[in-house]
């Protein structure tokens, strides 16, 4: 842990791996995955591989749980009893019960921060270890939750879909939406703005083309962008599609460190596989 006694939190829907975890000692808690009667948790006992193949096999999609308030205290309180400060991130609060139930056992335990960073996937991840990178610095809590919280409005979470199944049985989009988009071979760019999923624009082609033209609009203003890292998060793509993209971002020559990283079970649960995003934050509010 850091000097300062500070914990960096989140839930499982930040999409960092075991090698960032370890590298900026950040902490998870999972949110749960249910496929018909047994329930498992994110990332520790399942993988998106697991779930797309019960649904295959099965028709049925999974279902998500939020974390409850009696696991988010049992979560806290050893850290807090260590006589440690918790910053805790997690899932949008428009898209979970997590926060809330979250903030409500920061309330119980004290000495916990808990921001609404108003994201998913690796939109979390940034400004979890942008936390953890101010943390490390010494920065006192106080100081890193304001300035987490001029970041959340700046951050660019996106992801472009493949298949609306998985979207659609999760209650993102109507089957009428579903239907039209299929037959029209759309792939619709979801952006999180506020907290919440929109639709910010529609493509039609081959998924791969649809990548590269989707990563050179989000990238096409550099000076409005804070080029510290950047992710390339996916849900399960095929390689050479990932290399494509990942090659695009690299050569623009805009960022210094590019990652490549894996969605989780609980953000794969609802888009599916074939979703890709380009994720980063912005120097002014988007």
């Amino acid at each position: 842990m850091n000097s300062n006694k500070i914990v960096i939190t989140s839930d499982s829907t930040a999409d960092l791996s075991p090698e960032f975890r370890e590298r900026y000692s950040i902490v998870t808690i999972p949110l749960s995955i249910t496929l018909g009667d047994k329930t498992y948790s994110d990332g520790v006992d399942i993988t998106p591989d697991d779930i797309y193949e019960y649904q295959k096999k099965t028709g049925l999609f999974p279902k998500t749980a939020a974390i409850n308030v009696d696991d988010a205290i049992n979560f806290f309180k050893p850290f807090v009893d260590e006589g440690k400060t918790v910053i805790h991130f997690g899932i949008s609060s428009e898209m979970s019960s997590s926060y809330n139930n979250c903030r409500l056992a920061a309330e119980e335990v004290g000495n916990v921060y808990v921001i609404d960073n108003k994201n998913l996937s690796t939109g979390t991840g940034l400004l979890v270890l942008a936390a953890a990178q101010m943390a490390a610095d010494g920065v006192s809590a106080e100081e890193i939750v304001a300035k987490i919280n001029e970041l959340v409005p700046c951050t660019d979470a996106s992801f472009v879909i493949d298949e609306l199944d998985f979207l659609h049985k999760g209650g993102r989009c109507t089957a009428l939406e579903m239907f039209g988009a299929n037959l029209l071979k759309l792939k619709p760019c979801i952006q999180v703005k506020d907290g919440k999923m929109g639709v910010a624009k529609k493509y039609r082609g081959k998924y791969s083309e649809v990548l590269k033209q989707y990563v050179r609009e989000k990238i096409a203003n550099p000076d409005d962008i804070i080029t510290d890292r950047v992710f390339v998060t996916h849900s399960g793509c095929d390689p050479e599609v990932i290399d494509s993209v990942v090659s695009i971002v690299k050569e623009s020559g805009i960022f210094k460190e590019v990652f490549l990283t894996r969605a989780g079970c609980t953000v794969s649960s609802h888009c599916g596989p074939n979703t890709l995003g380009v994720l980063f934050i912005h120097k002014s509010q988007i």
